[in-house]
């Protein structure tokens, strides 16, 4: 994982039981950092904005305009408003990238396209520039699932592209990273999606066989380049 010399509070937000923190868990319980939750399938009490440094949002099947099915999703967008106004790092996986789109006033919407299984995505011309992702290949093979998209938000930096999805990712105001892909999937990780989302996988152009998901070396790779993303933010 590389030198780690920061100390921080940390709180992540989960959807579902079955998209957690995966290796960001590893990452994230570094000694002297403090690991904190708010998991919605339980309990929808979230911490005070001043409480962190660091704001985690992770995936789930919802839509960010699902308010009345999810009615945490409002109080969810408020606290990922203030965090960006207090100047906090954000981190935003897949439907946690897509509630930063949203509360930065991008449209949400369904893709053409749903996008399931490991396949490539290249960092734009601006990625390039972007310290937070240097030292990365410029093609990366990353794991996706889903099915929504967004516009790109104003004011923010696209950082990845892929022949599916034209957003997958962005970095605002040198505090906050959205990826629509999953750098921190773990072997436990995937086979629990597959256990819950199994219906998901309708044939398509870019949906994968499912044999081909549990690909050891992609998923060390992987969660290598999630390491080196965070280190990147977590740094001053």
């Amino acid at each position: 994982m590389g030198a780690f010399r920061y100390r921080m509070v940390l709180h992540y937000l989960q959807h579902v039981s079955f998209e957690g923190l995966g290796c960001i868990e590893h990452w994230a319980k570094r000694p002297g950092n403090q690991l904190t939750a708010t998991r919605f399938y339980e309990d929808s009490k979230m911490p005070f904005v001043d409480w962190f440094d660091m704001l985690i949002v992770m995936g789930g099947p919802m839509s960010v305009t699902e308010e009345k099915k999810y009615p945490w999703l409002k109080d969810e967008k408020k606290l990922i408003e203030k965090a960006i106004q207090k100047g906090k790092k954000v981190v935003g996986v897949c439907l946690g990238a897509q509630l930063i789109a949203d509360v930065l006033g991008a449209k949400v919407y369904p893709n053409t396209f749903r996008e399931i299984g490991w396949m490539p995505i290249q960092k734009t011309a601006e990625g390039k520039t972007q310290r937070w992702i240097q030292g990365l290949p410029d093609t990366l093979d990353v794991f996706h699932w889903h099915g929504e998209t967004f516009e790109l938000p104003t004011g923010t930096i696209p950082i990845f592209s892929s022949a599916a999805c034209v957003q997958q990712g962005f970095v605002y105001n040198g505090q906050v990273l959205a990826i629509q892909f999953h750098l921190e999937m773990t072997a436990a990780s995937i086979s629990q999606m597959l256990h819950y989302g199994k219906s998901d996988i309708i044939e398509g152009p870019y949906v994968k066989s499912i044999d081909t998901f549990l690909d050891q070396e992609k998923i060390i790779k992987s969660n290598q380049y999630m390491y080196h993303i965070l280190n990147q933010v977590a740094s001053k």
